[in-house]
């Protein structure tokens, strides 16, 4: 044997040897680990298992001091969502219990509806950063808001969480025949038509049912029996009998922001195929709805009697709701949200308004001094910056 192989040999047996070595502390250490994790394990399972009890009898009884300390404590970073969400519902129902918190236990349904919007425009501000914990974190804020509601129509005895959960898992199963069916869909164009469909199946056995428990529509508002006026289908259509044939646009509510009422109302006509065939098509419908506010204008000038100047105002009104309804077409026959875009328009404006009035301020002028030809070149020079 040659002494450099020899070297080889003595070195090899030499890095054996520590690597054994090293091997063994190793699995003393992932002994002592599993043991005391074993121990936490059983510990913890069993603490859940009382603290979940102690959740459901909140409005009974008082946890114990123990229960409360393992719900407070953070979940260990292996459990699954199924876990973090009991903890969660779990949490609310502690927070609004007879010891929970004071404002949590204020609240209403009616109280929460702002912060259900603010979340939402929080959660799309998020999307737009492409900040992952950011988005994350503000998912998270809006999903406290459907556990907040469902919490409290359990305690009134209406509804739970997993009623709503169940109540979402069937409607995706019927909704998406071409997945748990024998339907087809090879496109998103079908999907979308096969979806407004069953929705409008869906509205008409419900209109059905409701007409065979009453007896009868309700006549209106006024009725003590069935939805109120805001919450009726957009339509006026009836079928034989006096009953309410579903329209696609049903379900749309009117409460929402006319901006986005009118997506929606579009969004739904266009998926079962009621839409322009190209973009040129909304662009020339833009052209024309500009043209006829144009006249309106004109006539408004010539118009000088009171009653017929409040007749234009109010036909120039509803030009100008034409061309925005137009416009938010444009939108999304374009594949974009209108109300994100224009979200967008007015932070950019906001922007640059504001370096317009920092700019002026420089030169020592204020904006209400300044004629509109300097404004316009200030306006110019910051939109050249960018």
């Amino acid at each position: 044997m040659s002494i450099e192989r020899a070297e080889r040999r003595v070195y090899g047996d030499s890095r054996r040897n520590e690597e054994e070595m090293r091997g063994g502390k190793k699995k003393a250490r992932r002994s002592d680990v599993a043991r005391d994790r074993a121990v936490g394990k059983t510990t913890g399972k069993r603490t859940r298992r009382e603290s979940f009890r102690q959740g459901r009898n909140l409005r009974s009884a008082r946890p114990k001091a123990s229960g409360l300390r393992m719900t407070a404590r953070s979940p260990r970073k292996r459990d699954g969502a199924g876990e973090w969400f009991e903890r969660l519902v779990e949490l609310q129902a502690r927070l609004r219990g007879k010891d929970g918190c004071p404002w949590d236990r204020e609240q209403t349904h009616e109280s929460l509806r702002t912060y259900l919007v603010e979340e939402t425009y929080e959660v799309l501000e998020a999307l737009e950063s492409g900040d992952d914990a950011k988005i994350a974190d503000e998912l998270g804020d809006l999903l406290l808001q459907i556990v907040f509601h469902a919490q409290l129509a359990r305690e009134a005895g209406r509804f739970d969480m997993a009623e709503v959960i169940e109540r979402i898992h069937t409607k995706l199963v019927r909704r998406h025949p071409h997945v748990f069916g024998d339907a087809a869909a090879k496109t998103s164009a079908q999907v979308l038509k096969n979806w407004e469909q069953l929705k409008k199946e869906e509205r008409q056995a419900e209109n059905r049912g409701k007409r065979d428990a009453e007896g009868f529509f309700p006549a209106g508002p006024e009725s003590s029996i069935g939805p109120t006026k805001s919450a009726e289908p957009q339509n006026d259509n009836t079928g034989e009998g006096g009953e309410k044939e579903a329209s696609v646009l049903d379900g749309v509510p009117r409460t929402l922001p006319a901006l986005l009422e009118a997506y929606q109302l579009t969004r739904r006509a266009a998926n079962v195929g009621f839409d322009w065939e190209n973009i040129e098509g909304v662009l020339e419908k833009l052209k024309e709805e500009a043209e006829e506010l144009r006249l309106q204008l004109q006539e408004k000038r010539i118009n000088t009697e009171v009653t017929e100047a409040l007749r234009t105002q109010r036909r120039v009104e509803e030009e100008i709701g034409d061309l925005l309804f137009v416009a938010v077409n444009v939108a999304r026959f374009l594949g974009a949200d209108p109300e994100i875009a224009l979200k967008k328009a007015n932070r950019k404006f906001a922007a640059r308004f504001r370096e317009v009035e920092r700019r002026a301020a420089r030169q020592g002028k204020k904006l209400s001094e300044m004629k509109m030809e300097e404004m316009e070149e200030l306006w110019q020079a910051v939109k050249e910056r960018e």
